[in-house]
Order: C-alpha cells, then structure tokens, then sequence
C-alpha cells in the first residue's frame, strides 16, 4: 500500500514539476511578440497519469491575446506559480509523513 502512494505522490511531484517550467516558459516569454501561453491540465493529467507514465499533454489556454499576438497574462501565471509552490509544499509534507511512517515502523521491528 505504501509504495502506491509513494508512486502517486511522485507522479503528483512530477506533474508540479513539467507545470513550473511551463509557468516559468511563459514569464520568460512575457513580452515575445506572437508566443502563446502553455500550461498543462493538472486535475485531468494527475488522474489520467496514475496509472501511466506518460509526459502531459501540454495545451495552450483560450485566453486575450495582447495586441502583439502574445497572450501571457503575468497575474496568472503569478497566482500559479503560488498554487504549484502551495502544491508541492503539500506533496513534501506528505511524502515526509510516509517515510515517518517507514522509520517507525523499521524502528518497531528493531525492538520488538
């Protein structure tokens, strides 16, 4: 039971992962005439992914485009930056919690 948590949150942290570097992509190219934001479907992607291995879909978002053709909005990708690092904050307390769990457990073998 514990290794399928573990394999869930690490597919949960993966997917924190490929979406920083989109958010991260998409302020780099803030002010690129033309680029068009890219992000991935977290909730579809995490359940799709549970039980395959595959890399997300990224997908670009429906959103106002500037004049320029570029339609990077810098308060969204600001509030997801905020929600992956809350995310993977998260992710990190849980993962700390099942290897709590194992040393415990370890430790209660040793002694009994």
């Amino acid at each position: 039971m514990l290794e399928r948590v573990a394999d869930k949150l690490q597919t949960y942290m993966d997917l924190l992962s490929a979406r920083q570097k989109l958010v991260a992509s998409n302020l780099a190219n803030l002010d690129t005439p033309g680029y068009k934001t890219r992000d991935i479907d977290f909730h579809f992607e995490f359940l799709s992914q549970i039980g395959s291995p595959e890399k997300p879909a990224v997908i670009e978002p429906d959103l106002p485009a500037k004049n320029d053709g570029n339609n990077v909005s810098l308060d969204r990708e600001a509030r997801l930056l905020a929600e992956n690092g809350m995310r993977f904050q998260m992710a990190s307390l849980l993962t700390r919690g099942q290897l709590k769990m194992v040393r415990e457990a370890i430790q209660e073998g040793k002694g009994g």
